[in-house]
């Protein structure tokens, strides 16, 4: 993809762009205060959390490491092993 245009800038919209996160909240009718970010990348996921005011867990699953977590400037709320130990912190009422 080309970034380049004729004296303008890209504006991008995806992960981790907190508008992005506040379209998605707004058309399902959720509040950044009590959604949360589920992720396994510290670059995308987790920035985008705290981005758009949102608690952010890390799962561990995927590309970042838990080593890697000291390189960013930023931290998830929460690191867990998978999304599997999510499940009992889930409120469906």
């Amino acid at each position: 993809m080309s970034t380049e245009a004729p004296g303008k800038d890209p504006y991008f919209a995806g992960k981790p762009n907190p508008l992005m996160m506040r379209t998605g909240l707004n058309a399902i009718g959720a509040h950044s205060g009590s959604s949360a970010m589920i992720g396994d990348r510290m670059d995308t996921d987790v920035l985008a959390g705290p981005e758009a005011g949102m608690h952010t867990f890390l799962v561990l699953t995927g590309l970042t490491t838990p080593a890697d977590i000291d390189r960013y400037p930023f931290r998830p709320s929460t690191v867990v092993g998978s999304i599997a130990d999510l499940v009992d912190l889930i409120d469906v009422g």
